[in-house]
């Protein structure tokens, strides 16, 4: 698994809306990119693409900004990831989402396949069972 810098953004922000007090909870792109150091222009584009996958809503006007669509408890690290990355798998042959033959001769039996498999397993587990409202909890603790 290769998380990018869009990808990395995009979670802090995230888990910046994420502990936003509940009378704050819209943040504008100025705020959420100041306050994580990341480039506005770019924290744009990764905002807008969370928002089209139904993670963010927005509103304009003064008062405006982001939000988070549900609440903390229902919003993955695995979807925000899939969202902005794409598949979690290391190597295509063992992706769920984006399966590519890696034209090994017994795919079945494959050794590495294998081990890739345990590893996108893994990280797909963690990643889907840990929500932004779990990071806040281990935050604050």
């Amino acid at each position: 698994m290769h998380l990018s810098k869009r990808g990395e953004y995009g979670l802090r922000a995230m888990i910046m809306l994420a502990k936003a007090p509940v009378d704050e909870k819209r943040l504008t792109i100025g705020e959420i990119a100041r306050e994580e150091n990341i480039p506005a222009k770019f924290l744009e584009q990764i905002l807008l693409s969370l928002k089209n996958a139904g993670l963010l809503q927005s509103k304009m006007g003064a008062g405006g900004g982001y939000y988070l669509a549900r609440p903390p408890e229902q919003i993955t690290l695995g979807e925000i990831k899939r969202t902005l990355d794409g598949p979690i798998a290391p190597i295509r042959c063992v992706s769920q989402m984006a399966y590519q033959s890696c034209g090994c001769p017994d795919e079945e039996n494959c050794g590495l396949r294998l081990v890739m498999q345990d590893v996108r397993d893994a990280i797909a587990d963690i990643l889907d069972n840990t929500s932004l409202a779990d990071v806040q909890a281990r935050i604050t603790n």
